[in-house]
């Protein structure tokens, strides 16, 4: 099976895509194209020998920048599948067309929610509080330090305005939101007063790496969102829909293959997927609303 390298913000795999029958094209959105194409090619190499009795017989890899270039690919049939946080996801499918396939459960954990947490010394004890103060977030894709917590906070009915730096300060009617690329910085950013407050997950609340012990005491949360899938895997809504079935067959049934636990495993970190339940689906939906109104209102 021959798969295409990753070139750049893309790989050379759009070409072909849904001209090709035969080419399965799987796709992320990604800043590191590098890194994440072996975790891409993985599960990939070990899901297109399976779709042979569908007509697949060739794999590639397609890369792109940002929601918008992947939105591009998705609807001229240059990518099949992409894998995605639920935020991101839903807004795809919104866009699109695309259809939500399985959820994604990495590490073991299939759903976690968005926390909002100041200095303990603030004075900050709700979101009004936030008003005429700053948060900081991790980028415009991220589902936990972004989508969701941004969604939450128009939903109590604050005025968001975008920083230009962690320097830079809001009016008092606002709530300022700076981009700190990374949840180290969100962290490291709040403990030494640039911004108020944060946002990212709850996962990352209690992983030492992005939460130094010697910061936790000094940080309380403030606010959690509600519950949402760790991620999704979406397909073009014009796949063919024999080929849709098998493959969502294949991923449900990866885990319990030996053979797919360590594709899964590099996969960045996939413990198994899951069928989208009514419970999954309920909250998918509400994501997708708080989604909407972020890009409305926004952006």
């Amino acid at each position: 099976m021959a798969i295409a390298p990753a070139t750049g913000a893309a790989g050379n795999a759009g070409s072909t895509g849904a001209t090709d029958q035969s080419v399965l094209v799987i796709g992320r959105i990604s800043d590191d194209p590098r890194r994440h194409y072996d975790q891409l090619k993985s599960l990939l190499d070990y899901v297109v020998p399976q779709l042979a009795p569908v007509g697949i017989r060739e794999g590639r890899v397609l890369m792109a920048r940002d929601t918008q270039q992947m939105a591009s690919y998705l609807r001229r049939g240059r990518v099949d599948w992409v894998t995605e946080t639920a935020g991101t996801g839903v807004h795809l499918a919104d866009r699109t067309g695309a259809k939500l396939l399985v959820v994604t459960e990495r590490d073991g954990v299939s759903a976690y929610h968005s926390v909002i947490f100041v200095r303990r010394d603030s004075g900050i004890r709700s979101l009004a509080d936030l008003r005429g103060r700053s948060i900081g977030l991790q980028n415009l894709n991220s589902t936990t330090a972004y989508l969701a917590p941004v969604a939450d906070l128009l939903g109590a009915g604050l005025n968001l305005e975008l920083l230009l730096s962690p320097l830079d300060r809001p009016s008092v009617e606002s709530v300022g939101y700076v981009f700190a690329q990374s949840e180290n910085n969100i962290s490291t950013w709040v403990h030494k007063r640039l911004v108020d407050a944060g946002a990212y997950s709850n996962l990352d609340w209690a992983n030492l790496h992005r939460l130094p012990l010697a910061y936790r005491n000094d940080l309380v949360i403030i606010h959690r969102t509600v519950d949402y899938p760790r991620a999704v895997e979406l397909v073009r809504g014009n796949l063919a829909p024999h080929v849709e079935q098998a493959l969502r067959e294949i991923l449900l049934s990866a885990a319990d293959d030996p053979e797919g636990r360590e594709p899964l495993l590099r996969f960045f970190g996939t413990s198994r997927f899951l069928p989208i339940d009514a419970a999954m689906q309920q909250s998918l939906d509400g994501l997708r609303d708080g989604v909407k109104r972020v890009h409305s209102e926004l952006e």
